[in-house]
């Protein structure tokens, strides 16, 4: 009997943040959390997956803060979704990765969003109104319908990624779409193609 495997249940589209070719054989989509240790360990891990797969590869983060653990993990994604809607996700994705233990510190972020060109004024009050607060709860709750109960959780090609988020452990379940092994069967008439 075969292991049942959570699926996505929001399939990747427009209103995600994406990295990579739109026509990528492999997704892979994480939910993460701004202020989790071990999503902070994953970050550099997924950069090196990108660099190795290249266009090969789309990559879509998804928040999912754990707000009863992780106090302002829910700022972050805020504070993300907000540079987003001026069009600068991405960079600020991977500074808040970089300075996890700044999360505390709002104007540090706010000086960020300055420093790429972005309305901090307007960010500043985006965040204090919660404007992109419904965004990141629908995040959260297609992660909780997906059986994310953790960060991070990743899916490759719609498919819950039960393995560990190590360099290695991508790797083969990458390669596993973009090289499926060879059946016996077809190396045969491979080989008598050959002949022939």
């Amino acid at each position: 009997m075969s292991e049942h495997v959570p699926k996505l249940k929001l399939p990747v589209g427009d209103r995600d943040h994406l990295q990579g070719s739109p026509d990528a054989k492999v997704t892979l989509v994480e939910f993460g959390d701004y202020q989790c240790p071990y999503c902070g360990e994953a970050y550099g891990i997924v950069k090196r997956v990108q660099e190795k797969y290249k266009d090969e590869l789309r990559f879509v983060f998804r928040n999912f803060p754990l707000t009863e653990i992780h106090p302002r993990a829910e700022f972050g994604a805020e504070m993300a979704e907000a540079a987003a809607a001026q069009g600068k996700f991405w960079e600020m994705h991977d500074y808040l990765y970089e300075h996890q233990a700044q999360l505390s510190n709002p104007p540090y972020f706010l000086e960020y969003a300055e420093k790429l060109g972005l309305d901090a004024k307007r960010i500043a009050g985006e965040i204090a109104n919660h404007q992109y607060l419904p965004r990141i709860q629908e995040d959260f709750s297609t992660g909780v319908r997906s059986g994310v109960n953790g960060t991070p959780t990743f899916f490759v090609n719609d498919l819950r990624h039960n393995g560990d988020y190590q360099f290695e452990t991508f790797v083969a379940a990458i390669d596993r779409i973009l090289k499926p092994p060879v059946s016996r069967r077809s190396a045969k008439t491979t080989k008598e193609k050959i002949r022939a």
